[in-house]
Protein backbone atom coordinates (compact mmCIF):
# COMPACT_ATOMS: atom_id res chain seq x y z
CA UNK A 1 0.00 0.00 0.00
CA UNK A 2 1.41 3.66 -1.32
CA UNK A 3 2.05 5.93 1.51
CA UNK A 4 0.07 8.23 0.36
CA UNK A 5 -3.32 5.75 -0.07
CA UNK A 6 -2.00 5.13 3.79
CA UNK A 7 -2.46 8.43 4.74
CA UNK A 8 -5.60 8.68 3.40
CA UNK A 9 -7.17 5.89 5.03
CA UNK A 10 -6.08 7.47 8.54
CA UNK A 11 -9.17 9.71 7.92
CA UNK A 12 -12.54 8.72 9.12
CA UNK A 13 -14.59 9.63 6.41
CA UNK A 14 -12.13 8.07 3.46
CA UNK A 15 -11.62 4.95 5.63
CA UNK A 16 -15.34 4.47 6.09
CA UNK A 17 -15.96 5.27 2.35
CA UNK A 18 -13.26 2.79 1.26
CA UNK A 19 -14.20 0.07 3.36
CA UNK A 20 -18.08 0.19 2.23
CA UNK A 21 -17.04 0.04 -1.07
CA UNK A 22 -14.60 -2.35 -1.43
CA UNK A 23 -16.79 -4.67 0.69
CA UNK A 24 -20.46 -4.01 -1.44
CA UNK A 25 -18.14 -3.95 -4.73
CA UNK A 26 -16.76 -7.40 -4.14
CA UNK A 27 -19.27 -8.98 -2.96
CA UNK A 28 -21.76 -7.84 -5.50
CA UNK A 29 -19.01 -9.03 -8.95
CA UNK A 30 -19.17 -12.56 -6.98
CA UNK A 31 -23.20 -11.96 -7.56
CA UNK A 32 -21.67 -11.80 -10.89
CA UNK A 33 -20.50 -15.21 -10.93
CA UNK A 34 -23.65 -16.92 -9.13
CA UNK A 35 -27.02 -15.56 -10.13
CA UNK A 36 -27.63 -14.76 -13.66
CA UNK A 37 -27.97 -18.14 -14.97
CA UNK A 38 -31.46 -17.97 -12.50
CA UNK A 39 -32.72 -15.21 -15.49
CA UNK A 40 -33.10 -18.38 -18.15
CA UNK A 41 -35.39 -20.93 -18.09
CA UNK A 42 -33.90 -23.92 -19.29
CA UNK A 43 -36.48 -25.51 -20.41
CA UNK A 44 -39.02 -24.50 -17.72
CA UNK A 45 -39.29 -24.69 -13.77
CA UNK A 46 -38.71 -28.44 -12.92
CA UNK A 47 -35.69 -28.49 -14.85
CA UNK A 48 -34.41 -25.16 -13.58
CA UNK A 49 -35.22 -26.59 -9.93
CA UNK A 50 -32.33 -28.91 -10.39
CA UNK A 51 -30.11 -26.50 -11.45
CA UNK A 52 -30.68 -24.47 -8.93
CA UNK A 53 -30.57 -27.51 -5.93
CA UNK A 54 -27.34 -28.67 -7.72
CA UNK A 55 -25.96 -24.97 -7.05
CA UNK A 56 -27.33 -24.75 -3.92
CA UNK A 57 -26.35 -28.21 -2.71
CA UNK A 58 -22.65 -26.79 -3.81
CA UNK A 59 -23.17 -23.84 -2.20
CA UNK A 60 -24.22 -26.07 1.18
CA UNK A 61 -21.45 -28.27 1.43
CA UNK A 62 -19.03 -25.36 0.73
CA UNK A 63 -20.65 -23.61 3.39
CA UNK A 64 -20.27 -26.72 6.07
CA UNK A 65 -16.54 -26.82 4.86
CA UNK A 66 -16.21 -22.87 5.66
CA UNK A 67 -17.19 -23.61 9.60
CA UNK A 68 -13.60 -24.90 10.01
CA UNK A 69 -11.40 -22.99 7.32
CA UNK A 70 -13.32 -19.84 7.66
CA UNK A 71 -13.03 -19.61 11.36
CA UNK A 72 -9.46 -20.71 10.93
CA UNK A 73 -8.02 -18.38 7.89
CA UNK A 74 -5.43 -15.49 8.91
CA UNK A 75 -5.36 -12.35 7.12
CA UNK A 76 -2.18 -12.75 4.85
CA UNK A 77 -4.56 -15.95 3.18
CA UNK A 78 -7.65 -13.92 2.20
CA UNK A 79 -7.23 -11.91 -0.66
CA UNK A 80 -5.22 -15.04 -2.71
CA UNK A 81 -7.94 -17.44 -1.48
CA UNK A 82 -10.61 -15.16 -2.51
CA UNK A 83 -9.48 -14.87 -6.24
CA UNK A 84 -8.73 -18.56 -6.47
CA UNK A 85 -12.56 -19.17 -5.46
CA UNK A 86 -13.14 -17.05 -8.18
CA UNK A 87 -11.08 -18.21 -10.98
CA UNK A 88 -12.68 -21.56 -9.97
CA UNK A 89 -16.44 -20.62 -10.50
CA UNK A 90 -15.99 -19.38 -13.69
CA UNK A 91 -14.20 -22.16 -15.22
CA UNK A 92 -16.98 -24.14 -13.98
CA UNK A 93 -19.58 -21.40 -15.76
CA UNK A 94 -17.80 -22.33 -19.24
CA UNK A 95 -17.90 -26.13 -18.67
CA UNK A 96 -21.36 -25.78 -17.87
CA UNK A 97 -21.52 -24.63 -21.30
CA UNK A 98 -19.77 -27.12 -22.53
CA UNK A 99 -21.31 -30.04 -21.06
CA UNK A 100 -24.77 -31.55 -22.53
CA UNK A 101 -27.88 -31.08 -19.85
CA UNK A 102 -28.69 -32.64 -17.16
CA UNK A 103 -25.04 -33.53 -17.14
CA UNK A 104 -24.16 -29.78 -16.48
CA UNK A 105 -26.08 -29.35 -13.24
CA UNK A 106 -22.52 -30.64 -12.08
CA UNK A 107 -20.95 -27.72 -13.42
CA UNK A 108 -23.18 -25.48 -11.28
CA UNK A 109 -22.39 -27.60 -8.15
CA UNK A 110 -18.88 -26.76 -8.73
CA UNK A 111 -20.06 -23.15 -9.24
CA UNK A 112 -21.35 -23.17 -6.01
CA UNK A 113 -18.70 -25.23 -3.85
CA UNK A 114 -16.77 -22.21 -5.02
CA UNK A 115 -18.12 -19.23 -4.18
CA UNK A 116 -19.94 -20.21 -0.70
CA UNK A 117 -16.59 -19.15 0.91
CA UNK A 118 -16.60 -15.86 -0.43
CA UNK A 119 -18.61 -14.01 1.90
CA UNK A 120 -16.79 -15.08 4.92
CA UNK A 121 -13.47 -13.99 3.13
CA UNK A 122 -14.98 -10.58 2.44
CA UNK A 123 -16.15 -10.48 6.21
CA UNK A 124 -12.91 -11.51 7.92
CA UNK A 125 -11.66 -7.78 6.28
CA UNK A 126 -14.26 -5.51 8.15
CA UNK A 127 -15.02 -7.24 11.39
CA UNK A 128 -14.64 -6.20 14.96
CA UNK A 129 -14.43 -2.38 14.08
CA UNK A 130 -16.74 0.45 15.81
CA UNK A 131 -18.39 0.85 12.42
CA UNK A 132 -18.61 -2.92 11.55
CA UNK A 133 -22.33 -2.73 11.32
CA UNK A 134 -21.96 -0.14 8.65
CA UNK A 135 -19.28 -1.85 6.74
CA UNK A 136 -21.12 -4.71 6.69
CA UNK A 137 -24.65 -3.01 5.81
CA UNK A 138 -22.99 -2.69 2.89
CA UNK A 139 -21.64 -5.92 2.42
CA UNK A 140 -25.22 -6.98 2.50
CA UNK A 141 -26.89 -4.27 0.51
CA UNK A 142 -24.60 -5.69 -2.07
CA UNK A 143 -26.24 -9.12 -2.29
CA UNK A 144 -29.85 -7.77 -2.46
CA UNK A 145 -28.88 -5.31 -4.84
CA UNK A 146 -26.36 -7.44 -7.04
CA UNK A 147 -29.18 -10.27 -6.81
CA UNK A 148 -31.50 -8.24 -9.53
CA UNK A 149 -28.45 -6.55 -11.48
CA UNK A 150 -27.29 -9.88 -12.00
CA UNK A 151 -30.43 -11.53 -13.31
CA UNK A 152 -31.02 -8.21 -14.91
CA UNK A 153 -27.73 -8.43 -16.91
CA UNK A 154 -28.12 -12.39 -17.31
CA UNK A 155 -31.76 -10.87 -18.96
CA UNK A 156 -29.88 -8.38 -20.97
CA UNK A 157 -27.40 -10.97 -22.69
CA UNK A 158 -30.27 -13.16 -23.45
CA UNK A 159 -32.07 -10.45 -24.93
CA UNK A 160 -29.31 -9.61 -27.01
CA UNK A 161 -28.44 -13.51 -28.42
CA UNK A 162 -27.05 -14.52 -26.07
CA UNK A 163 -27.43 -18.61 -25.90
CA UNK A 164 -28.64 -20.07 -22.53
CA UNK A 165 -25.81 -22.35 -22.11
CA UNK A 166 -23.14 -19.41 -22.62
CA UNK A 167 -24.91 -16.74 -20.72
CA UNK A 168 -23.59 -17.59 -17.29
CA UNK A 169 -19.49 -17.68 -18.11
CA UNK A 170 -20.41 -14.61 -20.46
CA UNK A 171 -22.13 -12.44 -17.65
CA UNK A 172 -19.12 -13.76 -14.96
CA UNK A 173 -16.53 -12.39 -17.77
CA UNK A 174 -18.10 -8.92 -17.58
CA UNK A 175 -17.92 -8.53 -14.16
CA UNK A 176 -14.25 -10.14 -13.75
CA UNK A 177 -12.24 -7.09 -13.79
CA UNK A 178 -14.12 -4.77 -11.42
CA UNK A 179 -13.91 -7.63 -8.90
CA UNK A 180 -10.18 -7.77 -9.59
CA UNK A 181 -10.31 -4.09 -8.39
CA UNK A 182 -12.67 -4.43 -5.12
CA UNK A 183 -10.42 -7.09 -3.24
CA UNK A 184 -7.36 -4.86 -4.38
CA UNK A 185 -9.05 -2.50 -2.53
CA UNK A 186 -9.70 -4.73 0.37
CA UNK A 187 -6.25 -5.76 0.70
CA UNK A 188 -5.11 -2.19 1.67
CA UNK A 189 -7.62 -1.88 4.74
CA UNK A 190 -5.77 -1.75 7.35
CA UNK A 191 -5.81 -3.88 10.54
CA UNK A 192 -8.36 -2.64 13.14
CA UNK A 193 -6.93 0.13 15.70
CA UNK A 194 -6.78 -0.44 19.85
CA UNK A 195 -10.15 1.56 19.90
CA UNK A 196 -11.52 -1.11 17.85
CA UNK A 197 -10.88 -3.89 19.84
CA UNK A 198 -11.49 -2.35 22.95
CA UNK A 199 -15.56 -1.67 21.60
CA UNK A 200 -15.38 -4.81 20.19
CA UNK A 201 -12.98 -7.47 21.28
CA UNK A 202 -9.61 -8.86 19.42
CA UNK A 203 -10.84 -11.08 16.75
CA UNK A 204 -8.99 -14.30 16.22
CA UNK A 205 -8.69 -17.41 14.77
CA UNK A 206 -10.57 -20.25 16.50
CA UNK A 207 -9.55 -23.93 16.40
CA UNK A 208 -12.04 -26.71 17.24
CA UNK A 209 -11.46 -26.12 20.85
CA UNK A 210 -12.54 -22.95 20.83
CA UNK A 211 -15.97 -23.18 18.68
CA UNK A 212 -16.75 -26.17 21.03
CA UNK A 213 -16.59 -23.76 24.04
CA UNK A 214 -18.60 -20.81 22.71
CA UNK A 215 -21.10 -23.35 21.46
CA UNK A 216 -21.44 -25.16 25.02
CA UNK A 217 -21.79 -21.45 26.24
CA UNK A 218 -24.70 -20.13 23.76
CA UNK A 219 -26.18 -23.09 22.39
CA UNK A 220 -29.47 -22.24 23.04
CA UNK A 221 -29.53 -18.80 22.25
CA UNK A 222 -27.93 -19.66 18.90
CA UNK A 223 -29.86 -22.43 17.86
CA UNK A 224 -32.83 -20.27 18.03
CA UNK A 225 -31.81 -17.73 15.89
CA UNK A 226 -30.15 -20.18 13.68
CA UNK A 227 -33.44 -21.80 13.31
CA UNK A 228 -35.00 -18.40 12.63
CA UNK A 229 -32.01 -17.94 9.76
CA UNK A 230 -33.46 -21.51 7.99
CA UNK A 231 -36.73 -20.02 7.64
CA UNK A 232 -35.70 -16.58 6.71
CA UNK A 233 -32.71 -18.14 4.54
CA UNK A 234 -35.34 -20.51 2.24
CA UNK A 235 -37.75 -18.04 2.05
CA UNK A 236 -35.18 -15.59 0.54
CA UNK A 237 -33.55 -17.74 -1.85
CA UNK A 238 -36.58 -19.16 -3.12
CA UNK A 239 -37.89 -15.63 -3.89
CA UNK A 240 -34.30 -15.12 -5.74
CA UNK A 241 -34.17 -17.76 -7.23
CA UNK A 242 -37.52 -17.63 -8.41
CA UNK A 243 -37.77 -14.31 -9.11
CA UNK A 244 -39.24 -14.60 -12.76
CA UNK A 245 -41.62 -17.37 -11.61
CA UNK A 246 -42.66 -15.19 -8.69
CA UNK A 247 -43.47 -11.98 -11.26
CA UNK A 248 -45.28 -14.46 -14.17
CA UNK A 249 -47.69 -15.87 -11.19
CA UNK A 250 -48.47 -12.35 -9.86
CA UNK A 251 -49.52 -11.72 -13.22
CA UNK A 252 -46.59 -8.81 -13.53
CA UNK A 253 -44.52 -8.93 -16.63
CA UNK A 254 -41.66 -6.04 -17.28
CA UNK A 255 -38.42 -5.61 -18.88
CA UNK A 256 -34.78 -6.77 -17.39
CA UNK A 257 -34.54 -3.81 -15.60
CA UNK A 258 -37.61 -5.14 -12.82
CA UNK A 259 -35.75 -7.35 -11.10
CA UNK A 260 -33.39 -4.10 -10.28
CA UNK A 261 -36.10 -1.73 -9.49
CA UNK A 262 -37.62 -3.72 -6.59
CA UNK A 263 -34.57 -5.17 -5.07
CA UNK A 264 -33.64 -1.01 -5.35
CA UNK A 265 -35.60 -0.09 -2.72
CA UNK A 266 -35.30 -3.04 -0.56
CA UNK A 267 -31.87 -2.19 -0.37
CA UNK A 268 -32.18 1.56 0.60
CA UNK A 269 -34.57 -0.24 3.40
CA UNK A 270 -32.46 -2.58 4.73
CA UNK A 271 -29.21 -0.53 4.59
CA UNK A 272 -30.22 2.13 6.55
CA UNK A 273 -32.25 0.24 9.13
CA UNK A 274 -29.21 -1.72 9.95
CA UNK A 275 -26.66 0.18 8.78
CA UNK A 276 -28.30 3.19 11.66
CA UNK A 277 -27.08 0.65 14.96
CA UNK A 278 -23.81 1.30 14.40
CA UNK A 279 -24.91 4.20 16.38
CA UNK A 280 -25.93 2.43 19.04
CA UNK A 281 -22.40 2.43 21.49
CA UNK A 282 -23.97 -0.17 24.18
CA UNK A 283 -23.74 -4.05 22.86
CA UNK A 284 -26.48 -4.71 24.86
CA UNK A 285 -28.85 -2.63 24.01
CA UNK A 286 -27.79 -3.20 20.34
CA UNK A 287 -28.13 -6.79 20.28
CA UNK A 288 -31.69 -6.34 21.39
CA UNK A 289 -32.68 -3.29 19.10
CA UNK A 290 -31.02 -5.92 16.42
CA UNK A 291 -33.53 -8.44 17.57
CA UNK A 292 -36.43 -6.24 17.75
CA UNK A 293 -35.71 -5.07 14.34
CA UNK A 294 -35.58 -8.54 13.61
CA UNK A 295 -38.69 -9.32 14.53
CA UNK A 296 -40.26 -6.00 13.09
CA UNK A 297 -39.01 -7.22 9.48
CA UNK A 298 -40.67 -10.73 10.32
CA UNK A 299 -44.09 -9.02 11.14
CA UNK A 300 -43.73 -6.31 7.65
CA UNK A 301 -43.47 -9.84 6.15
CA UNK A 302 -46.56 -11.44 7.42
CA UNK A 303 -48.84 -8.31 6.65
CA UNK A 304 -47.71 -8.28 3.28
CA UNK A 305 -48.25 -11.92 2.71
CA UNK A 306 -51.55 -11.19 3.99
CA UNK A 307 -52.32 -8.31 1.40
CA UNK A 308 -51.28 -10.27 -1.28
CA UNK A 309 -53.90 -13.25 -0.13
CA UNK A 310 -56.40 -10.70 0.69
CA UNK A 311 -55.89 -9.03 -3.07
CA UNK A 312 -55.37 -5.33 -1.15
CA UNK A 313 -51.69 -5.50 -2.53
CA UNK A 314 -50.38 -5.22 -5.86
CA UNK A 315 -47.88 -7.18 -7.74
CA UNK A 316 -45.07 -4.62 -7.26
CA UNK A 317 -45.49 -3.34 -3.70
CA UNK A 318 -46.09 -7.44 -2.76
CA UNK A 319 -42.13 -7.97 -3.70
CA UNK A 320 -40.82 -5.12 -2.32
CA UNK A 321 -42.33 -4.93 1.29
CA UNK A 322 -41.80 -8.53 1.59
CA UNK A 323 -38.48 -7.90 0.32
CA UNK A 324 -37.68 -5.69 3.09
CA UNK A 325 -39.38 -7.97 5.69
CA UNK A 326 -37.38 -11.03 4.93
CA UNK A 327 -33.80 -8.99 4.57
CA UNK A 328 -34.41 -6.74 7.84
CA UNK A 329 -33.83 -9.96 10.03
CA UNK A 330 -31.31 -12.04 7.39
CA UNK A 331 -28.91 -8.67 7.11
CA UNK A 332 -29.22 -8.34 11.01
CA UNK A 333 -27.68 -11.35 11.47
CA UNK A 334 -24.91 -10.73 9.58
CA UNK A 335 -24.58 -6.86 11.08
CA UNK A 336 -25.17 -6.54 14.04
CA UNK A 337 -26.98 -10.10 16.26
CA UNK A 338 -23.56 -12.14 15.56
CA UNK A 339 -21.15 -9.36 16.19
CA UNK A 340 -22.96 -7.54 19.27
CA UNK A 341 -23.05 -10.84 20.83
CA UNK A 342 -19.32 -11.67 20.69
CA UNK A 343 -18.59 -7.97 21.73
CA UNK A 344 -20.74 -7.99 24.31
CA UNK A 345 -20.40 -11.83 25.93
CA UNK A 346 -16.54 -11.11 25.07
CA UNK A 347 -16.11 -14.60 23.56
CA UNK A 348 -12.73 -14.90 22.12
CA UNK A 349 -13.35 -15.84 18.14
CA UNK A 350 -14.82 -14.55 14.73
CA UNK A 351 -18.01 -13.41 12.90
CA UNK A 352 -17.14 -15.82 10.74
CA UNK A 353 -17.74 -19.12 12.55
CA UNK A 354 -21.43 -18.02 13.93
CA UNK A 355 -22.02 -16.69 9.89
CA UNK A 356 -21.32 -20.41 8.53
CA UNK A 357 -22.90 -22.02 11.23
CA UNK A 358 -25.76 -20.12 10.39
CA UNK A 359 -25.37 -20.13 6.59
CA UNK A 360 -24.98 -24.13 6.56
CA UNK A 361 -28.11 -24.29 8.62
CA UNK A 362 -29.99 -22.15 6.47
CA UNK A 363 -28.43 -23.56 3.13
CA UNK A 364 -29.53 -26.75 4.19
CA UNK A 365 -32.92 -26.08 4.70
CA UNK A 366 -33.08 -24.60 1.06
CA UNK A 367 -31.36 -27.91 -0.35
CA UNK A 368 -33.88 -29.80 1.27
CA UNK A 369 -37.71 -27.75 0.22
CA UNK A 370 -35.92 -28.01 -3.42
CA UNK A 371 -35.35 -31.52 -3.00
CA UNK A 372 -38.56 -32.46 -1.81
CA UNK A 373 -40.39 -29.64 -3.61
CA UNK A 374 -42.51 -32.21 -5.57
CA UNK A 375 -43.93 -33.63 -2.51
CA UNK A 376 -45.80 -30.53 -1.94
CA UNK A 377 -49.21 -29.65 -2.88
CA UNK A 378 -49.61 -27.28 -5.44
CA UNK A 379 -46.08 -27.00 -6.31
CA UNK A 380 -47.61 -26.95 -9.96
CA UNK A 381 -48.49 -22.88 -9.39
CA UNK A 382 -45.40 -21.40 -8.27
CA UNK A 383 -46.34 -18.47 -6.59
CA UNK A 384 -49.24 -19.63 -4.45
CA UNK A 385 -46.91 -22.47 -3.20
CA UNK A 386 -44.33 -19.74 -2.29
CA UNK A 387 -46.87 -17.73 -0.09
CA UNK A 388 -48.52 -20.31 2.18
CA UNK A 389 -44.83 -22.12 2.77
CA UNK A 390 -43.40 -18.19 3.55
CA UNK A 391 -46.42 -18.27 5.98
CA UNK A 392 -45.44 -21.04 8.07
CA UNK A 393 -41.56 -20.22 7.94
CA UNK A 394 -42.30 -16.47 8.99
CA UNK A 395 -44.23 -17.88 11.69
CA UNK A 396 -41.76 -20.18 12.84
CA UNK A 397 -39.05 -17.55 13.08
CA UNK A 398 -40.91 -15.41 14.82
CA UNK A 399 -41.18 -17.83 17.35
CA UNK A 400 -37.18 -18.94 17.51
CA UNK A 401 -36.30 -14.70 18.10
CA UNK A 402 -38.54 -14.60 20.59
CA UNK A 403 -36.98 -17.71 22.46
CA UNK A 404 -33.76 -15.94 21.62
CA UNK A 405 -35.13 -12.71 23.39
CA UNK A 406 -35.93 -14.45 25.80
CA UNK A 407 -32.81 -16.34 26.71
CA UNK A 408 -30.30 -13.44 26.33
CA UNK A 409 -32.30 -11.28 28.68
CA UNK A 410 -31.75 -13.72 31.38
CA UNK A 411 -28.30 -14.38 30.55
CA UNK A 412 -25.42 -12.62 32.53
CA UNK A 413 -23.24 -11.14 30.39
CA UNK A 414 -19.70 -10.29 31.75
CA UNK A 415 -18.36 -6.66 32.12
CA UNK A 416 -16.48 -5.37 29.71
CA UNK A 417 -12.79 -5.85 30.23
CA UNK A 418 -9.64 -4.63 28.90
CA UNK A 419 -8.57 -5.72 24.98
CA UNK A 420 -5.76 -8.02 26.29
CA UNK A 421 -8.67 -10.33 27.80
CA UNK A 422 -10.44 -10.83 24.86
CA UNK A 423 -7.25 -12.09 22.74
CA UNK A 424 -7.05 -15.71 21.46
CA UNK A 425 -4.38 -18.07 20.97
CA UNK A 426 -5.56 -21.45 19.67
Amino acid sequence: MSHGLQGWLKRPWFFTLWCVLATFGTYACMYGFRKPFTAASYGGAEAKAWLVTAQVLGYLLSKGIGIKVIAEMTARCRAPVLLGLIAAAELALIAFAMVPAPFNAACLFLNGLALGMVFGLVLGFVEGRRLTELFIAGLCASFILADGVSKSAGAYLLKIGVGEAWMPSTAGLIFALPLVIFVWMLQQIPAPTAQDESFRCQRAPMKLAARLAMLQRHGTALGAILLAYLCITVLRSLRADFAPELWKGLGFAGPPALFSQSELWVALAVTLANGALVLVKDNRRAYFTGLGLSLAGLVLALAALAGQRSGMLAPFPFMVLLGIGLYLPYVAVHTTLFERLIALTREKGNLGYLMYLADTAGYLGYAVVMMTRSAFPGREEFTPFFVLLALVLVGIAILGLLAATVFHVRFRHPEPRPVKACHQNV
